[in-house]
């Protein structure tokens, strides 16, 4: 799916819109993603931590799974902010927020690796755009799993 800066930049105001609502009483480090799935609906999550660590869920994940829980099957792209509590993220200065190695696991889980962005943002004139395939290479996939692959 072709972005056009438009949809990047509507991405970028989900994900802080999001990231408001990261609860991160631990790290304090305030994570808010978005989610282009399907037709062109935009999901938001945020980062939700637990007293019990593993508990918690990172703000990609939460959006991904979001738009899963409304029938969405199709990731296109996956938008992310984050830094620490407190600190303004413009201009780069908090440094850019990566999708660890499980969000990038679910993400090939509803995309095409090589046609799925994931944007890494401070704002929305700093931004960085990588394809899943970049950040996840050799990955695995459903197609893994079919019968006829054996």
């Amino acid at each position: 799916m072709k972005m056009s800066d438009e949809i990047i930049h509507k991405l970028i105001d989900e994900a802080f819109a999001a990231r408001n609502n990261a609860y991160s009483p631990y790290s304090h480090y305030m994570v808010g993603a978005s989610a282009l799935m399907g037709e062109g609906n935009i999901y938001r999550g945020a980062n939700i931590e637990n007293a019990s660590y593993p508990c918690g869920i990172c703000a990609e994940r939460n959006a991904i799974f979001h738009g899963a829980a409304m029938g969405e099957r199709v990731l296109h792209a996956v938008c992310i902010v984050g830094g620490p509590e407190g600190e303004k993220l413009e201009n780069g200065n908090a440094g850019y927020a990566y999708p660890c190695g499980v969000c990038r696991q679910v993400m090939r889980e509803f995309s095409d690796p090589e046609n799925m962005m994931i944007i890494v943002a401070t704002s929305k004139d700093h931004y960085k755009t990588f394809s899943l395939a970049q950040l996840l290479p050799e990955s695995f996939g459903p197609e893994a799993l079919s019968s006829t692959n054996k």
